[in-house]
């Protein structure tokens, strides 16, 4: 009889939080031919320049590419800047959306070694096909970073949950428990997965996202912890806005939750004014913001809220340089800064070498 394999959680290793150390940032370079950027590839360029510029300085840059062609694309956008900060890797991808088809990186404080699990993916309940190279990308860099690989069985994006790091984890019903993820898992199944493979112990739910996104509520436009119980939470103040209610609610929950046996701190977080294109409202908030070794990348929308958000986030991360970048163009593509980066955290004392993965199944 084959002996059962044990979780992540069982061998000591939790998801850390996204301001503790990096090793590296990966990315996904979009293709021109992909659905993400209709009739507006170009465009949105200096905005994915300008966030690599910011993160260069940071720390490394790690891009996955289709082929020489699509790396060549991606060098002469990024001409001037260092080089040496960046490396690419053999890794197609049908969309650039890392944070989503990405790896989710495992770390452990004991024996310090890195891991990755691989969520299974259908590009948000099956409405982008295809996704089949997006979905093998976890597996695709376990290979490449020689590290051991877990496969949980279950639909899951990384813009759908995010970590305080010591124990707590952040999503929503509204796309957790969408039947167009995982039909056949109870509420109490998925609660376990998540306990299991990122070493979590505390779930903690809100309700529904904001108008406009085609995640069905990724926690990522809504709520993130800043610090082990603080959590910024975007609002919106106009009470006839379709967001008003549910941020209401969710703000409301928020107060109701606890971590480690206290309340949770709330920094609310305001909404840009309503931004409609070709007759879509997108989803543009500030919360999709991606928190580097040395900087805040915050979404920026030319919106007099501008300000007043990257206020609130630098007194959030007073230690880091909190940059703002205009991201009209960009979230045509109905995504910013967090859902385009994956971070891999730093391993004391243990260098990765390139091999192939063990997999645990």
């Amino acid at each position: 009889m084959e002996k059962p394999v044990q979780t992540p959680a069982a061998l000591g290793y939790r998801m850390p939080a996204e301001w503790e150390p990096h090793a590296a940032t990966w990315l996904s370079w979009p293709r021109r031919e992909g659905i993400s950027f209709p009739d507006s590839f170009d465009r949105v360029m200096p905005a994915l320049r300008a966030m690599i510029e910011a993160l260069v300085e940071s720390e490394q840059v790690c891009i996955n590419v289709c082929n020489g062609a699509h790396e060549a694309e991606a060098r002469e956008v990024l001409r001037g800047l260092p080089m040496e900060r960046m490396s690419f890797h053999s890794i197609p991808t049908n969309e650039p959306w890392c944070r989503d088809h990405g790896p989710i990186f495992l770390t452990r404080d004991l024996d310090p070694r890195l891991a990755i699990v691989d969520w299974d993916y259908n590009a948000w309940g099956n409405k982008y096909p295809p996704f089949d190279l997006d979905e093998v990308v976890p597996t695709r860099l376990a290979q490449i970073l020689n590290v051991p690989l877990f496969y949980p069985r279950m639909i899951l994006e990384g813009g759908a949950i995010d970590v305080n790091g010591a124990g707590a984890l952040l999503t929503t019903e509204s796309c957790l428990l969408n039947p167009n993820r995982n039909p056949n898992l109870r509420r109490e199944e998925i609660e376990q997965r998540l306990r299991d493979f990122l070493g979590v112990r505390e779930i903690l739910w809100l309700g529904d996202g904001i108008a406009g996104d085609d995640t069905d509520g990724h926690i990522d436009d809504l709520a993130r912890f800043v610090s082990a119980r603080t959590v910024v939470a975007v609002v919106e103040d106009d009470p006839q806005d379709e967001n008003h209610a549910p941020l209401q609610e969710n703000l409301a929950r928020l107060r109701e939750l606890k971590t480690g046996g206290r309340t949770i701190d709330i920094a609310p977080l305001p909404m840009p004014k309503k931004i409609m294109r070709e007759g879509l409202r997108l989803p543009a908030s500030y919360a999709n913001f991606y928190v580097a070794n040395t900087c805040v990348l915050v979404p920026t929308f030319a919106d007099s809220a501008d300000q007043i958000a990257l206020s609130i986030l630098r007194e959030c991360f007073p230690s880091r340089r909190v940059i703002g970048i205009d991201c009209r163009e960009l979230i045509w593509g109905l995504g910013t800064f967090h859902c385009l980066t994956q971070q891999q955290p730093s391993v004391r004392g243990r260098a990765i070498h390139l091999n192939r993965p063990r997999a645990v199944r």
